[in-house]
């Protein structure tokens, strides 16, 4: 009989615990039945503090990532905030590191982009991790290096850090991180996207090759994906609640308008489409643009919040948490703002600025419409937009559905999926003519519009172009006739609607008998412009008069090139870079990590000036060089004496700036030095452990003055009190300095016997 074996975290869904199971009361319950966590072969104290933390059952991704990392896979996990990750690396380095050992050096490193999601890093460290003795130091910007000098010296089995005041420690004190083996990059594409490209490699770099790597991430850009290709070995791809489709019972909608008006259409769709408390999104270019658009909304009077990247992160938080607990019906956000953010029950998503890329509108239309529930995608599109339009239809697999005729509909989402149309004349008019009065009334609306305008220039510098295709068929469209979109069709107003389209196409007789006689004339006047036939004389002959007198002579320089020769190639010693079934064995790969990562790649635009410019810092693997280059690196000479005298060359070949080699690391050890030969002279009789001891120096380093003649009281006092035992060099010294006295005293006892 064959016997099947099980896999941890790939059973049958049917048979597994799921997160949204409603456990059975107690008393029907006929035994103790264990949890998921239990049968994932956790030891008693990561179980114990589990339990003590509240958890009973593991989210879907923490299912899927936890057996792999303990069997020693690389992972690569795409997942938003709030869906567990910090527990998926922080559950199996507590099964890895287990006890603490004698070996100096850290174990275990993780790195987060900022300083607030590293304190709480360390802070679920503490309480998942409170029956280990495992003990964790935190390495954060604007904290005193003197203090972590001192937390490294004390040998924590984990760091928590952000990257650039780490790699700050790590050249000062000359780290090599080689008895890490478990390294996790939290949030790496905001690493990425703050400018931590050649922090992280510096850091990696000091890394030992068998270290085992873990990256979280709510999207994929390009960088990371190179980046993950040089630095995991075979890692393992995990997608989970990412939108990689659109929903079924999702429906589109297409509105034409021009920019100018963009901000009166929405006016329109959240007054007249969108019910008055149905949960929507509104996703914006830049900062500006939100900004704005939440002073437009608060003064219609609709409810509304804002989200963008420089939000502070108190702020970001309390916004978010009043549109997820409904508190507000709108939240106009960014595509780098609402990445990380997860909304259970979305009815609506407005596009107030088109993507530009089709995969980005799937995922910004993916939100809406989950688990069964219906929602309406409505998207604003003006003249720079239609050819991503086009794009997104060839993407998608499906035709335009351009809207001609008016019909009737009896609800507003009965209405045919993707169509394009336009939003009635009227309302738009209506809205538009408000907004300009406020405009006018008000300056800090003016200005901010102003501002907006600006941004936007920028933003359409730094966003990417559509295909060629799709602008040549843009060109060829008809989007002049387009008739009302169904969604303001409603059976109230459609005869007032139809009377206006008819107006609107309406041509009176004389103009088209006028039209009719110049069509009918064209042909005539066509053919009396035409110019006579030339023969193939003419042609000759004008070419032998004017054309080859004063044809130049080339000189031998700009002749044609001489023909290089072949190269010919030794087969059978020749030593390729990849096998020739190279190709076939990718196919058949199980884990084809390069295939999936390419599909799930996206790149968002940045929202504000600094992330707009972030690209020209950003990093790549080069395939030729094997190493990371800068993505649009200037080579001016600018730029070459600006490194030789503002950056230093790292001990990895990277580009660091110079401030990071100063002598503060020597400065604390002479510090210290001082402090624990005083100790050492006044408990001289007194045994204490290890753990007594870094506990008594961590409390003398953070007892130091901090100022000038504080540190100069505080080593005359010092002096004093040392024992009167001196080093050899000292005993030499003063015997020097004694013998000096001495002979200068005999001099001055000779002068005064030669006067007498």
């Amino acid at each position: 009989m064959r016997q099947t074996v099980e896999i941890k975290g790939f059973s049958h869904p049917k048979s597994e615990n799921v997160d949204f199971e409603i456990e059975p009361s107690s008393s029907k319950k006929k035994g103790k039945k264990t949890g998921a966590f239990e049968s994932m072969g956790l030891s008693f104290p990561v179980i114990k503090g589990i339990k003590k933390r509240g958890y009973k059952l593991p989210t879907p991704i923490q299912r899927k990532t936890i057996p792999l990392v303990m069997e020693g896979r690389d992972v690569v996990a795409m997942a938003r905030t709030g869906s567990g990750k910090t527990a998926c690396f922080l559950i199996p380095l507590f099964e890895k590191l287990k006890m603490r050992t004698a070996k100096s050096g850290a174990r275990a490193l993780i790195l987060s982009p900022t300083r607030e999601l590293a304190l709480q890093t360390l802070k679920f460290f503490k309480e998942l991790g409170r029956f280990t003795d495992l003990r964790a130091a935190v390495i954060l910007g604007g904290d005193s290096m003197d203090d972590q000098f001192s937390a490294l010296h004390g040998n924590p089995d984990l760091i928590v850090a952000t990257p650039g005041r780490f790699m700050h420690i790590c050249i000062e004190m000359d780290l090599k991180l080689s008895s890490v083996e478990y390294i996790v990059f939290d949030e790496a594409d905001r690493l990425f996207e703050m400018g931590f490209g050649e922090q992280l490699r510096e850091i990696v770099n000091r890394l030992p090759e068998s270290r085992q790597t873990l990256l979280f991430s709510a999207t994929l850009p390009k960088v990371l994906v190179e980046f993950a290709k040089a630095g995991l070995t075979d890692p393992v791809l995990l997608r989970l609640d990412v939108e990689s489709k659109l929903p079924d019972q999702l429906k589109l909608a297409f509105l034409c308008c021009r920019s100018e008006e963009k901000t009166a259409a929405l006016l329109c769709l959240l007054k007249h489409v969108v019910k008055p408390k149905a949960q929507t999104v509104v996703f914006a270019a830049t900062k500006h643009h939100v900004e704005y658009l939440h002073l437009i909304l608060d003064r219609v009077g609709i409810s509304n919040t804002y989200i963008y990247s420089n939000l502070d992160p108190s702020a970001r938080k309390i916004n978010a948490a009043k549109f997820q607990n409904a508190k507000v019906s709108v939240l106009i956000v960014t595509d780098i703002a609402a990445r990380g953010i997860d909304i259970p029950q979305l009815d609506n998503v407005i596009n107030y600025n088109f993507p530009a890329k089709p995969k980005l509108f799937v995922h910004r239309v993916g939100r809406c419409a989950r688990a069964g529930r219906s929602g309406m995608a409505f998207s604003l599109l003006s003249g720079d937009e239609y050819a991503y339009l086009l794009d997104l239809h060839l993407f998608l697999g499906r035709p335009l559905n351009l809207y001609t005729d008016i019909q009737a509909s009896d609800e507003k989402e009965d209405f045919p999926d993707g169509a394009i149309g336009q939003i009635p004349r009227a309302l738009l008019e209506e809205e538009h003519c408000e907004l300009l009065s406020w405009h006018v009334e008000h300056t800090e609306l003016s200005n901010m519009r102003n501002v907006c305008s600006n941004g936007y220039k920028q933003y359409i510098r730094s966003r990417p172009g559509a295909s060629n295709d799709s602008v040549k068929r843009f060109k060829d469209l008809n989007l002049a006739n387009l008739a009302i979109h169904p969604v303001f069709s409603t059976n109230e107003n459609l005869e007032k609607f139809r009377m206006l389209d008819k107006m609107k196409k309406y041509k009176p007789a004389g103009l088209e008998s006028f039209t009719t006689r110049i069509a009918a004339a064209s042909p005539i006047i066509t053919q009396r412009l035409t110019l006579p036939a030339s023969t193939a004389e003419d042609i000759n002959e004008a070419f032998r008069d004017v054309v080859a007198p004063k044809k130049r002579r080339f000189p031998q320089q700009f002749g044609p090139k001489k023909k290089k020769p072949k190269i010919t190639i030794d087969e059978e010693n020749y030593v390729r870079y990849s096998a020739p079934d190279h190709h076939s064995e990718l196919g058949l790969a199980v884990n084809k990590f390069e295939q999936e990562a390419s599909k799930m790649e996206m790149n968002l635009t940045g929202d504000s000036e600094a992330t707009l410019n972030l690209h020209k810092k950003l990093t790549k693997w080069d395939t030729k060089k094997k190493k990371m280059v800068a993505i649009n690196k200037v080579c001016g000479m600018r730029d070459f004496w600006f490194q030789v005298f503002s950056m230093a060359l790292g001990p990895s070949g990277v580009w660091i700036a110079a401030t990071y080699k100063t002598n503060r690391y020597n400065q604390w050890k002479e510090k210290t030095k001082l402090l624990d030969e005083a100790r050492h002279e006044s408990d001289d009789d007194v045994d204490d452990d290890d753990e007594n001891k870094d506990a008594n120096r961590k409390k003398a380093v953070q007892n130091q003055p901090h100022t000038h003649w504080g540190r100069h009281n505080k080593k005359v006092h010092l002096k004093a009190t040392i024992s009167e035992l001196k080093k050899p060099e000292q005993i030499l010294k003063a015997r020097a300095l004694a013998e000096k006295r001495k002979q200068k005293n005999k001099k001055k006892h000779k002068k005064k016997g030669h006067r007498r």
